[in-house]
């Protein structure tokens, strides 16, 4: 038997076990697999297509409409605001009454809105970052998630439950501390005499603590989950160079969480900015220009727009209310801008 019968006897048999025609070879056409995987591709490929259009669709849906609002906005509002006889942004005048001369100013609106938005701000910051500190890295892991939740829901409270409770509890226990900071801290601007009374709590400073309340699971999630995502290598590495609990928070866990603090501040400001039943509770009416005090009454850009709702009746009142309106929602977008682009800024890095 020579070589090449000796082969094709075994091929015979080979074909034979497994079923196949001896000397049969693959039949032409024949799917073996790979036009398969082909359409798998393909179909896969239209899929991620078609999301990323359905995605890309709503986020220009979410562009547009915050482009119509500020244009709206600015169509409303040119009317009046050609119709005002007073500076717009130096004045703190608001007399809209009377259609004919129309005499109104966001200057005093700014200072309540900004300082009562700071103020909470400055509450705010450091004892949610404290909370979320003991929540991720001293509190055991039951009572962390118990609390957690807890801080979690104030941000499920209603506003208008903050505002009654800042009114009617909060603002009169304050009375006296407030009063302690005036008599012995009034060389101190914030905390001059203001322009309305200190009695009863209805002033920048009871407003601030309650606006504090409410932005303060803000601040504390965003922190919380920044601190936790800190690398666990970093942690310890520190503690192995001879670094206690804190040095090791304060050299590899606040630095790593700080973009993430800053941004969830941001947000919790743009928040406190616009607040509106709460603060159009608590703060009281004031007869005279504020003095950039915290003992100070008055109105934030959102109250005022919603203690004004009597006068939406005439196109000229209600363009000097929108106009206020596209203010804040200037402000409140910039701040929000700010918060995302640190907030990327983390990401990126």
């Amino acid at each position: 038997m020579t070589v090449h019968e000796s082969v094709d006897r075994d091929a015979d048999e080979n074909a034979g076990k497994s079923g196949m025609p001896a000397g049969a070879g693959p039949v032409p056409g024949a799917d073996t697999g790979g036009g398969e995987d082909l359409r798998e591709a393909r179909s896969s490929q239209k899929t991620d297509a078609l999301f990323r259009g359905v995605t890309v669709a709503a986020g220009g849906v979410i562009v547009a409409l915050i482009a119509l609002i500020g244009i709206v906005l600015v169509i409303q509002a040119t009317p009046s605001l050609m119709q005002n006889n007073v500076n717009f942004f130096t004045s703190s005048e608001w007399n809209t009454t009377d259609p004919d001369n129309m005499r109104f100013g966001i200057l005093d609106l700014l200072k309540v809105t900004v300082l009562s938005s700071v103020f909470a701000l400055v509450l705010a910051v450091p004892v949610a970052i404290g909370i979320a500190t003991f929540l991720v890295q001293y509190a055991p892991a039951r009572l962390s998630r118990t609390l957690s939740a807890l801080i979690d829901l104030l941000a499920a409270v209603p506003s208008i439950i903050y505002g009654m409770w800042g009114l009617i509890v909060l603002g009169p226990w304050m009375v006296p501390f407030a009063t302690w900071l005036n008599q012995n801290l009034s060389w101190i601007f914030l905390f001059a005499d203001g322009n309305v009374s200190i009695g009863g709590g209805g002033t920048i400073f009871t407003a601030g603590v309650v606006l504090a309340i409410m932005i303060l699971p803000i601040i504390t999630s965003m922190s919380r989950e920044t601190i936790r995502q800190t690398p666990s290598l970093h942690q310890e590495a520190a503690l192995a160079l001879g670094a206690t609990k804190w040095e090791k928070i304060r050299m590899t866990c606040f630095p790593y969480a700080k973009s993430g603090m800053i941004a969830g501040s941001m947000l919790a400001l743009g928040r406190a900015l616009g607040e509106t039943v709460a603060v159009l509770i608590i703060l009281r009416a004031a007869s005279s220009p504020g003095t950039l005090s915290l003992f100070d009454g008055g109105f934030t850009f959102a109250s005022k727009i919603a203690s004004g709702s009597a006068e939406f009746n005439h196109p000229l009142p209600t363009g000097a209310y929108i106009a206020a309106g596209l203010v804040l929602f200037i402000l409140t977008f910039l701040v929000n801008l700010i918060a995302r682009s640190v907030s990327g800024g983390k990401v990126n890095g």
